[in-house]
């Protein structure tokens, strides 16, 4: 019989679908329950790194990085339930949101949604092995990047009634520079991590 955490449990794991981070954790029901909750959490205190810029009513924050990363890290099921908590509990009253921010935002709403879809397509490619190497971690944030803002700028024209245009300038080219930074670290953090626990497949 394998023991919780074995090497055997993670093997058969990988027998089924190429591991995840968050598989080498034992325990599954309680893990996952504790790896959702601390995700969402993560991402509510990465929002807080706030800065403003005074011609758009979206900030640059560090929830993008928290997004990313805890979509390759959890895979797609947990990571899309992480982000959609992070969503509700917001939406609900918890205050952490950017800023410590709670309730429906109309401009920002786009990027709240958005943050799950991303989520959960890292999370997806992750589980096919893209987060093993810097090379292959590049294009899956950009994936995530791309979808988040595929939602995000035309919620944000609707919301500001503007044009396509107008919203492509408030809401995604004031981001890219960060965003390119944070993608960097994380495209970076993963592969070592794998590294170091010893888990990366050939």
């Amino acid at each position: 019989m394998a023991l919780p955490g074995s090497t055997t449990q993670v093997a058969s794991v990988g027998a089924r679908r190429p591991a995840v981070l968050a598989d080498l954790v034992p325990g599954a029901v309680v893990r996952d329950v504790l790896l959702v909750l601390g995700a969402a959490g993560a991402v509510g205190a990465l929002a807080q790194l706030v800065v403003h810029l005074p011609f758009t009513p979206v900030p640059v924050t560090g929830q993008t990085l928290g997004v990313v990363l805890s979509g390759c890290a959890l895979g797609w099921r947990r990571a899309a339930l992480a982000l959609a908590l992070y969503l509700g509990a917001g939406l609900a009253g918890v205050p952490w949101f950017a800023g410590h921010t709670s309730g429906w935002q109309q401009a920002n709403g786009g990027y709240l949604v958005g943050f799950v879809a991303a989520a959960a397509l890292c999370g997806w490619l992750a589980e096919r092995g893209a987060d093993r190497t810097v090379l292959r971690s590049v294009p899956t944030m950009v994936a995530g990047e791309i979808v988040l803002y595929t939602i995000a700028v035309p919620w944000l024209a609707l919301a500001l009634h503007v044009d396509l245009a107008r919203a492509i300038a408030l809401g995604l080219t004031p981001f890219l520079a960060g965003d390119a930074l944070k993608m960097a670290c994380a495209a970076a953090l993963l592969p070592a991590t794998w590294r170091a626990v010893g888990g990366a497949r050939r």
